[in-house]
């Protein structure tokens, strides 16, 4: 384990290095991904310090008490031994944890996408409640969250809509929310007080860089028109308004939020990126299938991850048997003691694979 930190932590001081060279700093991009790295590498090398400065206290503890003769000294530096010996170990396993295998896409922002299911009306307030759940668990971690599309019904609910969230560990935190939530509640509407249940679906997919997916101008259809805003209302008198479809794929992405068609051109491509980044990526993972045995779920979009029951005020994963009985909270964005459960679970499971 030892040679393999002395190896992170040499290209931390390369990276390091790199950071500092202004041909580098005024390279945007390449910057960006230098910082990625060196902000997931300092708490390995952090940890890994702080391990041979125990290491050493250990050693200097143990040659003492060879030389030592004076009993009550031996005694203290027996329980000093002990002490250092419990933390090298819990330093030892912090290190362990630290050293697994990273998820590709740690460290990128996210491209969501909320599209509302089984339900009709009752799917789409739903799928309103948990845009709202995330754009407050963004604010509560300190991300930004910027709106992209969205297609509003006569009540106020999405029927679809898809957003950006941009920060450290967005990706880490919110990959484990693609998939089908459930909701059970009794909808305004219903006279009789009967629980409907409900299905929204949730995609969240990593952000591409531009070097990431190479997008072909030919491969493109792109199609301008006059916006119209939610619920039917003008924006404007101008075809700011943008649909790009991707021939190729067939993927269609439609952007009219912004007044300004180049805006709107910029955000139909961010999201047609990530779409494609991730066509790409299931592809990879299916092939490699096997490898995958430790992930949370398969991340499909057909499985069924979460239910949010409202008479019983009460929310359940799925996938590690987690059941919270704090269901406003959890649905004004206090979504890290889910997250934290999944993020637990996750490292379980991969500890167990290395140990295999």
């Amino acid at each position: 384990m030892e040679k393999r930190l002395d190896q992170v932590k040499e290209k931390f001081r390369h990276i390091e290095t790199q950071m500092s060279d202004p041909g580098v700093i005024s390279d945007q991009q390449k910057f960006k991904q230098l910082s990625q790295e060196h902000s997931q590498l300092t708490p390995v090398v952090k940890k890994y310090d702080e391990y041979k400065n125990t290491k050493k206290e250990l050693e200097d503890s143990t040659q003492l008490l060879d030389e030592e003769k004076d009993p009550e000294m031996k005694n203290m530096l027996l329980e000093e031994i002990d002490k250092l010996q419990k933390n090298l170990e819990e330093l030892e396993d912090d290190l362990m944890v630290l050293l697994l295998p990273k998820d590709p896409h740690s460290g990128k922002d996210v491209m969501i996408e909320i599209r509302a299911g089984t339900g009709g009306d009752e799917a789409a307030l739903f799928a309103t409640n948990l845009y709202r759940m995330y754009s407050r668990y963004a604010d509560i971690m300190g991300w930004k969250c910027e709106f992209i599309e969205g297609n509003l019904n006569e009540i106020g609910g999405y029927k679809e809509v898809i957003f950006s969230v941009r920060g450290d560990s967005a990706y880490d935190n919110l990959k484990f929310e693609s998939g089908v939530h459930r909701v059970q509640r009794i909808p305004e509407t219903e006279s009789g007080g009967r629980i409907h249940t409900s299905a929204v679906t949730v995609a969240v997919m990593a952000e591409a860089e531009e070097n990431e997916i190479e997008i072909n101008p030919e491969d493109l259809r792109i199609d301008v028109y006059r916006s119209s805003g939610h619920g039917g209302q003008s924006v404007n008198t101008t075809d700011s308004a943008v649909r790009i479809t991707h021939i190729p794929s067939g993927m269609v992405v439609t952007c009219q939020d912004e007044k300004s068609q180049l805006k709107n051109k910029t955000k139909a491509l961010r999201v047609l990126r990530a779409r494609l980044f991730e066509k790409s990526e299931q592809e990879r993972m299916a092939r490699e299938s096997e490898l995958r045995k430790s992930q949370i779920g398969s991340g499909d979009r057909s499985e069924r991850i979460r239910t949010y029951n409202f008479p019983q005020s009460r929310v359940t994963d799925h996938r590690i048997n987690l059941t919270l009985h704090s269901l406003e909270q959890v649905l004004n964005g206090e979504l890290e003691p889910v997250v934290q459960a999944l993020k637990k679970y996750e490292t379980e499971q991969q500890l167990r694979d290395v140990e295999r």
